[in-house]
């Protein structure tokens, strides 16, 4: 609809005046219109195009036909600004060009794309304001729709508006949770108005208000409908049609206009119709080749329905549509392949070989192999969706029964990893039609297992991994342990809710029984020092899970570091190296970061979190859980919360935590994530020993550790975490006995284990548990030990529970000395619960603890804090925004306010991370 023509729609142009005066007020905005066919969204941009007075203007649309060509729609929005790529920083601007094609380098990760298109908006607005539109958004390609909605949420203080028109019947995908304005019919005045516009001459009342009714305020059907009416129909003299589903009504009016045009014309539309850029010059060629003698065409004859000058532009995508099902599948396949012979193999390889693909009426093997290249290029770009679509079809244009099941099995395979995992499942049902070697086998059992353990981290995964290890053991030794320790990983998360079949043993004891190599790789050492904790006990597993906690990414490539680093963190956990666990966790961090793994970085940043908790850092794991917080809500991904729960009970926050730790018991135990609940118990048995109410906390330990009575045989670090919280809670409960037998399972680990960390924590569980002979020199056993360790948080517990012992034999001055010490350390920790729980014994004795420096009052939001602490670590604005997903603008924004608050006038005034 014209803009000319746009009648009322006076709500909505407001909201879109708004939206520029936000813009041109340096704020950015993102906006998704909403609405039917035809209801006018392509009118309110061209609204929102014209009012744009003062600022850049980029456009792009959707078109169907590219819906499965990486970055298709992405490449049309950027394009006008490519020139800039060396201002934004090199990683960005590698990877942007990288998927566009305009440089080498390996496949990127599509967030990095998207920080990259965000770094570029936001540069070219520094100059003037950037307003990007973007038509029929449902038909963007999934990686395009996917970066520019990553850019929309992004977006903050660049001057930068980014607007989608979709249709409301399109799935909301990534669009989901988008600021919308949703466009409904025009009220009965305004269509009125409308239609004697369209229909100036007599028209019978009744049939004016059928034709209202129908039309539902509709401006496309009010104005085109009509149009095939007699004098006599809008007279009255006929009924109209019977009432069908408008879109397909209009796609009818429009295709009556079709019928009695030239064949020649219809011929040359449908070629325009199917070619998806609107490029004049290709579409001319191409008719040429099927005989169309262009030139001879009068422009009248194309009946308003498309204007043909140097670029192609239909009066409405339900155009392009009705031409497309008014032909023949033969003439379709006829412009397809005239498209295909004109499109340059060379600089448009991949558009030429979807034509072909389009154009094949059945299988093609030369197409096929075209298609594979293409999704090689595809890959090599970073669009997986795309090449998993080429992929797809080229199995289906494959004739050999085994070809055909090898390229589903690689379109199945890159579905898979492009997250589209119902799509995966359904290919390899294509894959298993047809004739599979036996590694092709199992490389399907392989997949199926993943896209199990990916969907869904519960019980069912272990079982399809191991059958998969097993299968693969005769075929390929290598993929087969990287198999059987996926498999253990699997079974380790289910843990407890693990089947019989998938349990952490079943899966062990099979692993055993696999070949060693003679020169085990840090993974292979991961996987016999698992399968020996598992099999034989603690104590047999410790020497080969330190070798490979040692030795880690010695020989290995950042890839194979990123995929084994969490589970070579939680060895370094089981083993209480709290050294390595340092080490390790940080390098992991630095890694996911480094790469751009953003599938990884919130595991990571969990992972790091906790190594913070337990050092007695809590500022900086609260940072670090903010910080899985802006990747989640960036990356639309879903992660149990384990790193906020641990930092909320700790902290003492008991109506936060316990929601939490609610939330995350259910929703584990719903995907059978027995881990879930077990991290989630050891928190809630944290919170309630901080807050001195033992019977809760021995009850929830008790939990944690799946029943007192339970074996040793426990997902690594569950044990360890949990046992030490239930003798505490047991012994102030009064349950000395419960608390001995569960510190002979402590004893079993940490004397085997021999770090500081390991006696000093036995040290410390043993006092608790001992007569007054023995006790006090065990206390000081477990804090001189714990004070050569990293873990502060594990020293001011020995410190507290010490003194809280020396109160009870009344030995005030020495009790005093302690709990001061014990409430000065969790002051600093920021572990309130625990602070408290130590001013009560510590006023118990006499005594006053040390005043506290009051805070602030002014607050700092979450995100304000994150990048304080950022900048006062001497991050520069560009390095915060690259980790924060921000634009520098955005950060330089923030920043401003934090000044404010605080009443400094630069980064200077900002603390540095001691």
């Amino acid at each position: 609809m014209l803009v000319d023509r746009l009648v009322d729609r006076y709500a909505e142009r407001r909201q879109l005046d708004d939206l520029l005066d936000h813009v041109r007020n340096g704020l950015s905005q993102a906006l998704a219109i909403r609405g039917e066919a035809g209801i006018g969204k392509s009118a309110l941009l061209e609204y929102l195009v014209t009012e744009a007075s003062g600022c850049r203007v980029i456009r792009a649309a959707g078109a169907q036909a590219e819906s499965e060509l990486a970055f298709a729609g992405l490449h049309q929005l950027c394009a006008p600004l490519l020139h800039r790529l060396d201002h934004i920083p090199s990683p960005q601007a590698d990877a942007l060009g990288t998927a566009f094609g305009l440089r080498t380098g390996p496949p990127p990760d599509r967030f990095l794309v998207g920080l990259a298109v965000l770094s570029l908006m936001a540069d070219a607005a520094a100059e003037e304001p950037v307003l990007c539109t973007v038509d029929d958004a449902q038909w963007l390609d999934d990686t395009s729709a996917r970066t520019l909605t990553f850019v929309a949420r992004r977006l903050m203080a660049e001057s930068v508006a980014i607007v989608f028109a979709l249709r409301d019947s399109a799935d909301d995908g990534p669009f989901s949770g988008m600021p919308r304005l949703d466009v409904e019919g025009l009220p009965p005045q305004h269509a009125r108005e409308l239609l004697s516009a369209a229909i100036p001459g007599p028209i019978d009342e009744r049939v004016r208000d059928r034709i209202l009714a129908e039309t539902r305020g509709n401006p496309l059907a009010l104005l085109e409908l009509p149009q095939d009416l007699s004098y006599a129909e809008l007279a009255g003299g006929f009924g109209l049609p019977d009432a069908q589903q408008l879109t397909h009504r209009i796609e009818d009016t429009f295709q009556r206009r079709l019928a009695p045009l030239p064949s020649d014309t219809r011929r040359l539309l449908l070629v325009a119709a199917v070619e998806p850029t609107g490029d004049a010059a290709l579409v001319r060629r191409a008719a040429q080749r099927l005989g169309i003698a262009v030139d001879t065409v009068d422009p009248a004859e194309f009946a308003g329905l498309v204007r043909f000058d140097e670029r192609i532009i239909f009066r409405h995508p339900l155009v392009r549509s009705a031409i497309h099902r008014e032909a023949t599948p033969e003439e379709r396949w006829e412009a397809h392949r005239a498209l295909a012979d004109v499109t340059d193999p060379g600089r448009d390889a991949d558009r030429r070989v979807w034509h072909l693909a389009h154009a094949a009426s059945g299988p093609d093997d030369t197409v096929a192999a075209e298609l594979e290249q293409s999704a090689g290029r595809a890959q090599a770009r970073g669009g997986l969706a795309a090449a998993a679509a080429f992929l797809e079809r080229a199995a289906q244009l494959t004739l050999d029964p085994a070809q055909r099941a090898t390229r589903a099995l690689a379109a199945a395979q890159t579905k898979s990893r492009a997250g589209a995992f119902d799509a995966a499942l359904n290919l390899l049902a294509m894959a298993e039609a047809g004739p599979l070697s036996e590694l092709q086998q199992a490389r399907v059992d392989l997949l199926r297992a993943q896209v199990a353990f990916a969907t869904n981290r519960g019980r069912d995964a272990a079982p399809l991994l191991l059958k998969a290890a097993k299968r693969l053991e005769p075929i390929d030794i290598v993929l087969s342990r990287e198999t059987y320790l996926d498999a253990l990983t699997a079974a380790m998360f289910a843990d407890r809710l693990a089947g019989p079949d998938g349990s952490s043993v079943t899966v062990a004891r099979a692993a055993s029984t696999t070949p060693r190599p003679q020169e085990p790789s840090p993974p292979d050492l991961l996987l016999a020092g698992l399968a020996a904790n598992f099999t034989e006990g603690y104590a047999a597993g410790v020497p080969v899970l330190r070798r490979a906690v040692t030795s880690f990414g010695e020989g290995m490539s950042a890839a194979e570091e990123l995929r084994w680093s969490w589970l070579a963190c939680v060895a370094a956990l089981h083993l209480w190296a709290d050294e390595c666990w340092d080490g390790l966790s940080a390098r992991y961090l630095e890694l996911a970061r480094k790469t751009g793994a953003l599938s990884e970085l919130p595991l990571a940043l969990s992972m790091r979190a906790y190594l913070l908790l337990f050092a007695g850092d809590l500022g900086a794991a609260g940072e670090l859980v903010d910080e899985i917080q802006t990747v989640t809500e960036a990356t639309g991904s879903n992660p149990a919360p384990y790193g906020a729960l641990a930092v909320a009970a700790l902290r003492g926050e008991r109506a936060e935590a316990s929601t939490r730790i609610e939330a995350t018991i259910a929703d584990a135990g719903q995907r059978g994530e027995g881990i879930g609940v077990g991290v989630a118990e050891r928190a809630n048995a944290v919170l309630y020993n901080g807050l001195g109410r033992y019977r809760e906390a021995m009850a929830a330990a008790h939990r944690a550790l799946g029943g007192v009575n339970a074996p040793v045989v426990r997902t690594p670090g569950a044990v360890n975490w949990a046992a030490t919280e239930y003798v505490e809670a047991a012994v102030r409960s009064g349950k000395i006995e419960a608390a001995r037998e569960t510190l002979g399972w402590i004893t079993a680990m940490t004397s085997a284990s021999g770090t500081d960390w390991a006696l000093g924590i036995e040290a410390r569980s043993r006092a608790l548990v001992s007569d007054d002979r023995t006790a006090e020199a065990l206390y000081r056993e477990a804090i001189d030990r714990l004070a050569r360790t990293r873990v502060r948080t594990d020293l001011a517990r020995a410190v507290l529970v010490y003194g809280e012992w020396l109160r009870r034999r009344r030995r005030r001055n020495d009790a005093r000395e302690q709990l001061r010490t014990a409430h000065d350390l969790f002051t600093e920790i920021g572990a309130e619960a625990f602070a408290e729980r130590a001013r009560r014994e510590l006023v118990a004795t006499g005594g006053k603890p040390r005043k506290r420096t009051p805070a602030t009052t002014t607050q700092l939001t979450a995100r304000e804090s994150q990048i304080a602490r950022l900048a006062g670590d001497g991050f520069s604005n560009p390095e915060i925004g690259s980790r924060l997903f921000l634009s520098p603008r955005t950060v330089e924004y923030h920043l401003g306010n934090i000044y404010t608050k605080l009443g400094i006038s630069s980064r200077h005034g900002l603390q540095p991370r001691a």
